[in-house]
């Protein structure tokens, strides 16, 4: 599990990078600008990381799977190669998958306004500005966010359904509470994600508001990554304990700082105890 959240919080890093410094510079510049090139290499990732992490999840909901259904054999299957192999196989999707459909994009003809209405380059913001006719794009966008969303969904669909009956069928409550507890901050992470993702590209054209779009590219973009650690941290029982344990420690620490005096002379020679902080 922290093998795929630490490349989960690597992910998280790079996909908030591709965007935020470039929003701050807009708010706090007057020169709202980005480069034709500029605007390409942030789409693509942009498309590239969030495919990544469709995929990584899927594959972190994998493991959770036969952590709880088949947790005797979970050493042996989720082994360090084996979680190697699924974390490259999500960063090589990512990379390849978005590639073909962000060189077509910026090949259409833009004669046209170039302000793009929203606060990075995305891909619904700049179709409207193409001069030509985009019905076959849209239609590959929508093949392919169907084939990088629903894919690993399914995956993760399938896995929580054997997580739940094998649940159901646990003799005790505690056994149930303690494989809910570990599930749980994935499970709300994966809700998030994919449903602001779905809601932003599998939507019909007809059904776009601007505004809408913009708050949920915000939310999957921005938002959501930061959330994730906190996410995982409240809800992982061993990130709390070890927050209890330095908090309690520095509490020591501060009463048996606070039990010591030191000696200072002030201007007139004379000997002031004062605590040593």
């Amino acid at each position: 599990m922290y093998f795929f959240l630490r490349i989960l919080s690597f992910l998280e890093i790079l996909y908030t990078s591709v965007t935020l410094p470039k929003i701050l510079v807009n708010i706090i510049s007057e020169s709202k600008t980005i480069s034709f090139i500029g605007c390409a290499t942030q789409m693509y990732f942009l498309l590239s990381l969030g495919t990544v992490e469709c995929y990584l999840l899927a594959a972190m909901a994998y493991d959770r799977c036969m952590a709880i259904c088949f947790p005797l054999h979970y050493v042996l299957v989720m082994n360090q190669n084996v979680c190697a192999r699924m974390a490259i196989a999500a960063w090589i999707c990512g990379i390849v998958m978005p590639l073909g459909n962000v060189v077509w994009i910026f090949s259409l003809p833009y004669c046209g306004p170039n302000q793009i209405d929203h606060f990075f380059c995305d891909i619904p913001p700049l179709l409207r500005l193409a001069c030509t006719d985009t019905t076959r794009n849209e239609i590959s966008i929508l093949a392919l966010s169907v084939l990088i969303t629903l894919s690993p969904f399914l995956l993760v669909l399938v896995s929580y359904i054997r997580i739940f009956f094998t649940i159901v069928n646990m003799p005790s409550v505690r056994s149930q509470n303690k494989a809910v507890s570990t599930c749980s901050s994935h499970l709300i992470v994966v809700t998030l994600f994919y449903g602001s993702a779905s809601a932003m590209y599998l939507h019909p054209k007809s059904n776009h508001i601007e505004n809408i779009d913009k708050m949920v590219a915000l939310l999957y973009s921005i938002i959501i990554p930061m959330l994730n650690p906190m996410i995982y941290s409240l809800r992982n029982k061993e990130v709390k304990d070890a927050v209890r344990r330095k908090v309690r420690r520095s509490g020591r620490d501060s009463i048996h700082d606070c039990g010591h005096l030191k000696v200072v002379k002030d201007n007139a020679g004379f000997a002031l105890p004062s605590i040593w902080l």
